[in-house]
C-alpha cells in the first residue's frame, strides 16, 4: 500500500501523454503528490537531471506500459531500471496491449493491471486499487463526460497539475464537434517526434490563459506534419479544432468567418471580417479548442488573428521572429535515429548501411528522406538514387510528389529564394555565396572579418547593419538556421541554389568563398585552444576542396589545416587532405615547388602517425634530398625534414643513426632559430629520448631537464611540446629508479593531456599507459588495474584492437593482475595476443 504522504512519479512514452494526465490528475485529485514531465518540466531544463531528481524522490513509481514504452532508445528504460534496481515501489499499468516478448523477462514476474479495455469508472477504481490495494475510495470522483456548448468543464488548481481542464479519459472515443483541419487526413507514415510533441503538450498545458506554442524552423523540416500529428492525437481532448491556412494574410478572416458559421454565430448580413471577430469572440467565451495557423510567416500582421480564451494556438512558420509573440520550438532536421526508424518503416527491406548513406547524403531532410521513400518505392535502385543524388541533385529532388506535400524540396527553395533575390538582394548574394561552402555552420563572424573582402555581396563592407541585414531574411524565409555565433544553410538547400546560378554568376560568389576562407585565421594548429575554430575551418576546406585546391592564396590555410588534423589525432582525415594537395600541386606547380614539399612533408607525417614508418622514412629521405638540392640545409623547411628522418629512424630502433643526426638538427635549429624555438626545443627533446633508448639515462635526464626549463621560460608548460618532453622525462626517471618521481611526473602529464586534449586522443591514451607501468612499478597494482583497464577500452573504441598500443596495454594489465596473484586472468590476457604483434612504444 502506498500512503498519499510521498511523491509518485509518472513513467511514461511519448505516444501516452493522454494516459499520463488522466493518471495524474486523478491521483491528484486522491490527495497524492504527482510528477509528471507535461506538468512541471520547464522547456530548457535538464531533462535527464530533471529524471533522476524525481526518481530520487519518488515513493512510487507508476509506469505506463505500451509497445512503445519499451521502444528501443527510449528513456523510459532508465526510469523503470531505476526503480526496479532501487527497490522502489512499482507499479505497472498496461494502457495498451503488448505483444508476445515485448515485456522484459525482469517484468514478467510483476503483477499489472490492465487498462486498456476498462471504461472510465473501472480504470479510475483500477488505479487507486494499484496504489492503495483493495482499499476502495470513500468518494469517487464523477466523470465530467463532455462538456456542454458554453459551459465550463471541471477545473482544478492544486499543487499537482497545471491550471486547465480536466483530462478526458484516454479510452473514451471523442470526436471534437467542430473539426476542420482543410481535409488533412493522419500521416499514416509520421516518425518520430516524440520529444517536440511532449513539449508542445506541456507547454500548452502550463499556460494560465491563452496557450500558445510556435513551431519554427526551415522549410521541409516537417512542420505542418508535426501540427497535423498533434491535432489528431490530442483530438479527444478538444471540442473545436480549426485549421486556418495562414500563408496568405487576407485569406486568415475568410477561414474565421468559415468557423463563426460553424458554430452558428455568423451573421447573414455581414461580411467576412466581422464574422471572423464573432468567431473570435466566440473562442473567447469557450473552452477545450484547437487553433492551428499553418505556414504564419508575417507576427506583424497576424497578431491581431490570435484568439483569446482558455484554448490553445499551434503555430507553425519559416519565421523565428514569432518567438518575441509565443514561446518557440525550433525545428530542425531528423536525427539520424529517427531517420532510420523513417526508412526502415517506409522501406523494410533497405539494408541499414543504405538507408544510412541516404539519411546523410539527404541531410536528415524528413521532406527529401518522404522524396527518396516515394521513388525507391516506385521502384528506383537505392544506388542509382544515391548517385542522382551526387550528379542531379537539384532536377531529382524536383521530380516526383510527395505524400501531403504541397511542393516538392527544389520548388520549396526556388519559391523562398526568389522571393528573397526580390525583396533583399544582400540576403540572396549571402544565400549564394552560402551555397558555395560546406552545409556545416559558418561562424557569422567570418562575414566581419572578410566584409572588405566580399564582392558579390551588395552592402557587406559598410554599414553597422552587417551581417545582421542579410541573416534575418534567410531565417524568415526559411532557407537558413541562424543563431547567436553561426548560421548554417542545408546541403540540399545548397544545391538547388547552385544549380539555379549559372557560370558566369558563380564567379562571383566563388572568388568570396576563397576570400573568405583566406581570411579565416584560428591561430597555432599546433595549439589545442585553437581547434574548435579550425574544425570549422576545415570543414569548409574539404567541403570546397575541388574548387577551392588551386588557389594559391588558399595554400598556407590548406597546409595547417593539414597539420590540425595531424595533431587533432584525425591521420585518416590529414593523410586524405595532404595526399590530395600534394597530387593536385605537383601537377600544377611541380614536383619541387616549395608547396608541393610542404605537402609530400604532411604527407609524411601522417604516414608516421599512422605507425607507417617505413613508408614515412622513405618519404622524408626523398623529401630531405630535394630541399637540400631546392633551399639548402639551413632552411627551416630542411631542418623539419631532417628531423623527422631522425625520428622515423628511432622508431624503426635504428636508434644508432638517429642519434647524431638528432644531435646535428637541434645544434643547426638553434644556431638558426633561436635556443628557445618550439622546432629547437622539439629537435632537443628528441635528441634526448633517443639517448634513453641508447641505454643512456642520465645524460638523457640532464638534457630533458635542461629543454623542460627552457620550455617553461619560452612558452608554457601546457604546450604540447612540453608535454611530450615530460612525458620523455617521466621514463627516464623510471630508468633510473626514481619511481615515486616518474609516478608524480606522469600522474601530472595524463592529468593535463585529458583537460586539453580528451581522453581519447593517443597521447592522452599513451600516457595512460604509461602512468600504469609506473603505478606498478611502485607496488600500487590494483590501481594499475582500474587505470589500464579503463584505458584498454578507449583504446579498443578508438584505436582497435590491432594497434600496437593495445598490446602494450593488455601485457602491462596482463602483468598488474599477476602482481596481484590473479594468474587465471593475467594467462588469458597475454594468450588473447597474437604472438607476431609489436608491443614496442616510445613516450608520446
Amino acid at each position: 500500500m502506498t500512503d498519499s504522504s510521498g511523491l509518485i512519479f509518472i513513467s511514461h512514452a511519448g505516444l501516452d501523454g493522454q494516459w499520463a494526465e488522466w493518471v495524474a490528475w486523478h491521483l491528484g485529485e486522491a490527495g497524492y503528490e504527482v510528477e509528471l514531465d507535461l506538468w512541471h518540466w520547464l522547456p530548457g531544463e535538464n531533462f535527464v537531471k530533471k529524471m533522476n531528481e524525481a526518481l530520487e524522490r519518488a515513493s512510487a513509481v507508476i509506469a505506463l506500459f505500451s509497445p512503445q514504452y519499451f521502444a528501443p532508445g527510449r528513456y523510459t528504460e532508465e526510469e523503470w531500471t531505476a526503480a526496479v534496481a532501487g527497490r522502489d515501489r512499482f507499479v505497472p499499468l498496461v494502457v495498451e496491449p503488448l505483444e508476445p516478448g515485448q515485456l522484459p523477462a525482469i517484468l514478467r514476474p510483476l503483477i499489472r493491471q490492465e487498462m486498456h479495455h476498462l471504461d472510465e469508472a473501472a480504470a479510475l477504481k483500477a488505479l487507486l486499487e494499484a496504489l492503495r490495494g483493495r482499499e476502495i475510495p470513500t468518494t469517487s470522483p464523477a466523470f465530467p463526460g463532455k462538456a456542454g456548448k458554453g459551459s465550463r468543464a471541471a477545473r482544478r488548481t492544486g499543487p499537482s497539475a497545471p491550471q486547465g481542464l480536466q483530462p478526458r479519459f484516454p479510452s473514451t472515443t471523442h470526436d471534437p464537434d467542430v473539426w476542420d483541419v482543410r481535409q488533412r487526413g493522419r500521416n499514416p507514415h509520421f516518425t518520430g517526434r516524440d520529444e517536440i510533441i511532449e513539449k508542445v503538450r506541456g507547454g500548452l498545458l502550463g499556460e494560465r490563459r491563452t496557450a500558445v506554442r510556435v513551431l519554427h524552423g526551415p522549410g521541409g523540416v516537417g512542420k505542418t506534419q508535426l501540427a497535423l500529428e498533434y491535432a489528431h492525437r490530442f483530438a479527444g481532448q478538444y471540442d473545436l479544432v480549426w485549421w486556418v491556412d495562414a500563408e496568405q494574410v487576407e485569406q486568415v478572416p475568410a477561414r474565421y468567418a468559415e468557423l463563426a458559421a460553424r458554430v452558428e454565430v455568423a451573421k447573414p448580413d455581414a461580411g467576412a471580417e466581422i464574422n471572423a471577430r464573432y468567431a473570435l469572440e466566440y473562442l473567447r467565451t469557450h473552452d477545450r479548442w484547437l487553433i492551428v495557423l499553418d505556414n504564419a510567416e508575417d507576427p506583424r500582421q497576424l497578431r491581431t488573428w490570435l484568439p483569446e480564451g482558455s484554448g490553445h494556438v499551434l503555430i507553425t512558420a519559416r519565421n523565428p521572429a514569432w518567438k518575441n509573440i509565443g514561446p518557440g520550438l525550433a525545428l530542425g532536421v531528423f536525427s539520424r535515429k529517427e531517420s532510420l526508424a523513417y526508412l526502415n518503416r517506409q522501406l523494410p527491406t533497405l539494408s541499414e548501411p543504405t538507408a544510412d548513406a541516404l539519411a546523410d547524403a539527404l541531410g536528415d531532410l524528413p521532406l527529401a528522406l518522404a522524396h527518396a521513400a516515394g521513388a525507391l518505392s516506385e521502384g528506383t535502385p537505392p544506388d542509382h538514387y544515391l548517385q542522382l543524388l551526387r550528379t542531379n541533385t537539384a532536377e531529382l529532388l524536383n521530380d516526383g510528389e510527395v505524400h501531403d506535400y504541397p511542393v516538392s524540396v527544389a520548388a520549396t527553395v526556388t519559391i523562398a529564394a526568389e522571393r528573397l533575390d526580390a525583396g533583399h538582394p544582400e540576403a540572396a548574394a549571402l544565400l549564394r555565396l552560402a551555397a558555395f561552402l560546406g552545409p556545416e555552420p559558418i561562424p557569422t563572424k567570418w562575414l566581419i572579418e572578410a566584409r572588405e573582402a566580399l564582392t558579390s555581396v551588395p552592402g557587406a563592407a559598410h554599414g553597422i547593419s552587417w551581417p545582421r541585414n542579410a541573416l534575418k531574411p534567410l531565417a524568415q524565409y526559411g532557407l537558413a538556421v541562424v543563431g547567436p555565433d553561426t548560421f548554417q544553410v542545408h546541403r540540399l538547400t545548397q544545391a538547388v541554389v547552385r544549380h539555379a546560378v549559372t557560370a558566369d554568376q558563380a564567379v562571383g560568389p566563388t572568388q568570396d568563398v576563397a576570400a573568405l576562407l583566406a581570411a579565416v585565421d584560428p591561430g597555432d594548429p599546433e595549439l589545442p585552444e585553437t581547434w574548435p575554430e579550425w574544425a570549422s575551418l576545415t570543414q569548409h576546406l574539404t567541403a570546397t576542396l575541388d574548387a577551392m585546391i588551386g588557389r594559391a592564396e588558399l595554400r598556407p590555410t590548406f597546409q595547417k589545416a593539414a597539420r590540425y588534423l595531424t595533431r587533432n589525432d584525425q591521420p585518416e582525415a590529414a593523410l586524405s587532405l595532404a595526399g590530395t594537395m600534394h597530387e593536385k600541386w605537383k601537377e600544377s606547380l611541380g614536383e619541387d615547388d616549395p608547396d608541393t614539399l610542404r605537402a609530400a612533408h604532411l604527407v609524411a607525417l601522417t604516414l608516421h602517425d599512422l605507425d607507417a614508418y617505413e613508408e614515412s622514412l622513405h618519404l622524408v629521405e626523398d623529401l630531405l634530398e630535394r630541399r637540400l638540392r631546392v633551399l639548402g640545409k639551413d632552411h627551416p623547411d630542411t631542418l623539419s625534414t631532417t628531423h623527422d628522418v631522425g625520428n622515423a629512424l628511432m622508431e624503426l630502433d635504428r636508434h644508432d643513426e638517429a642519434l647524431p643526426i638528432l644531435s646535428d638538427v637541434a645544434e643547426r635549429r638553434e644556431s638558426t632559430l633561436g635556443e628557445d624555438h618550439v622546432d629547437a626545443l622539439r629537435s632537443v627533446a628528441s635528441f634526448g629520448a633517443c639517448l634513453l633508448e641508447l641505454g643512456r639515462p642520465d645524460e638523457a635526464h640532464h638534457v630533458l631537464t635542461d629543454v623542460l626549463d627552457r620550455h617553461r621560460r619560452a612558452l608554457h608548460e601546457n604546450h604540447p611540446t612540453a608535454l611530450v618532453t615530460s612525458s620523455y622525462l617521466g621514463n627516464v626517471l623510471s630508468s633510473l629508479g626514481r619511481h615515486a618521481d616518474a609516478l608524480h611526473v606522469q600522474t601530472e602529464i595524463l592529468t593535463r593531456r585529458r583537460q586539453l586534449l580528451g581522453d581519447r586522443h593517443r597521447h592522452t591514451l599513451f600516457s595512460a599507459s604509461h602512468l600504469g607501468v609506473t603505478l606498478i612499478n611502485t607496488g600500487q597494482y590494483a590501481r594499475a588495474e582500474q587505470l589500464l583497464r579503463s584505458t584498454r577500452t578507449l583504446i579498443r573504441e578508438s584505436l582497435g584492437t590491432d594497434h600496437r598500443l593495445y598490446a602494450a596495454v593488455t601485457l602491462e594489465l596482463a602483468n598488474a593482475l599477476a602482481r596481484q596473484n590473479k594468474t587465471h586472468d593475467a594467462q588469458r590476457l597475454r594468450a588473447s595476443l597474437k604472438t607476431n604483434r609489436s608491443t614496442k612504444k616510445r613516450p608520446r
